[in-house]
């Protein structure tokens, strides 16, 4: 076993902050004295149905942990994912029904998986306290925080300042989150640096409730493919774990050069003297930037589909990109005669059938952007019926392509 000293070296590479280091240290040394791993926790609110890589930056911190023999705990925030956490937001969020928390979270149980160890992974859900609580309960748990220390939150201060709305409930989301904590009695709890909030209140409730305080662990905060805003499935700047090999690699391959190196140091387990060994290659001119950024899309692939995928979804994005070729193989859009009228089909239609988009508003959004091709051909947004024949290619982007077949 590594000594307290050694597995907070590990735990402290890629962190932006831990609070606080020495009260880390001191847990790790009593858990090294009485053979009791730490529980680590982390909380994920299933409010869309898929994990990126900016989520699994958490998630691989939480790897760390596990294989330096701690109990790692992975929350999914069935409850307070009704609620909606009102972090970086500027309005209230819409609440999601049961039925659609419960369905995002049965895909989050599948996906982790790719990250952590089943054997040693606990999977819990807060609904397991926070449903049965009465409402003397709530009053009791309201009563453990104040109200200045609530607005004390960068966000709510600014919509009280910009006189826009704050839901009582979304004042209560803090609460439950750590409330969360005082449940499993953490010793620590990891999230983004857009979460500290909310982990620093489970702190104080700890000491509430006679509790040890939790450390409080967090990760930076990883941009998108834009380059601009957060990981985010409704920005649509992801990258989903989930995703095909071919999808992850061209996505990877479109980030800007300056984001490189955080992506080497938050998604992939390259060690860092490596990947800086490569930053001082491309800084000095000897290494083209593209060259780094394949090693990168490889790694990332490698990581949640296997070596041999990346392989494969590398040769395809040199032949679709960097040689201007159709794929060899592409997935199949079938489409009814009835579906017809005249040869033609409704644009949106097409989108949505296909599977590239989820809903028309998505589908229309995609064709104003430029986005939308048939055999190359652009489809301009004042199109709204386009005439189709058996064997055309439907492209979405820059990396989805689709056959139709006319049945």
């Amino acid at each position: 076993m590594l000594s307290p000293e050694e597995q907070l070296k590990i735990i402290k590479r890629g962190a932006a902050e831990i609070i606080t280091e020495e009260e880390l240290l001191k847990k790790l040394r009593k858990s090294q004295e009485t053979g009791r791993p730490l529980k680590i926790k982390a909380g994920f609110d299933p409010t869309a149905p898929d994990l990126h890589v900016g989520s699994a930056v958490v998630l691989r911190k939480m790897k760390h942990f596990q294989e330096l023999g701690h109990e790692v705990i992975f929350l999914i925030g069935d409850f307070t994912g009704m609620i909606g956490d009102p972090s970086g937001k500027s309005e209230t969020r819409r609440q999601l029904s049961r039925e659609e928390v419960n369905a995002n979270a049965k895909t989050y149980e599948k996906q982790i998986y790719k990250i952590l160890a089943p054997e040693r992974t606990r999977v819990d859900f807060n609904s397991r306290w926070c449903s049965p609580m009465k409402f003397e309960d709530v009053i009791g748990l309201a009563s453990r925080y104040t109200v200045a220390r609530i607005l004390e939150r960068d966000d709510f201060a600014k919509r009280l300042a910009n006189n826009q709305p704050i839901s009582i409930l979304e004042l209560l989301y803090p609460l439950v989150q750590g409330y969360d904590s005082v449940s499993l009695e953490a010793d620590v709890e990891l999230g983004g640096t857009d979460q500290k909030f909310n982990l620093l209140v489970g702190r104080v409730l700890q000491r509430e409730y006679g509790q040890e305080p939790q450390v409080v662990l967090t990760m930076p905060l990883l941009e998108g493919v834009d380059g601009v805003q957060k990981m985010s499935k409704s920005i649509g700047n992801h990258i989903g774990i989930n995703e095909p090999p071919e999808e992850i690699y061209g996505k990877t391959m479109s980030i800007s050069d300056d984001l490189i190196w955080k992506y080497f140091a938050l998604t992939t387990d390259v060690p860092e003297n490596e990947f800086e060994q490569l930053r001082m290659q491309v800084e000095s001119g000897a290494m083209n930037p593209k060259l780094a950024k394949q090693r990168l899309a490889r790694e990332i692939v490698t990581l949640y589909h296997g070596k041999a995928a990346a392989q494969s979804a590398e040769e395809h994005f040199e032949k679709v990109f960097a040689r201007k070729e159709m794929p060899d193989e592409m997935a199949r859009v079938v489409l009814k005669r009835a579906d017809l009228a005249n040869g033609k089909v409704w644009a949106v239609k097409l989108l949505v059938v296909s599977g590239f988009a989820q809903s028309n508003a998505e589908a229309r959004r995609l064709i104003e952007q430029g986005g939308v091709r048939i055999n190359q051909q652009e489809i301009m947004p004042d199109k709204s019926d386009i005439e189709i024949k058996n064997g055309d290619v439907l492209q979405a982007g820059k990396r989805r392509f689709a056959q139709i077949v006319i049945e």
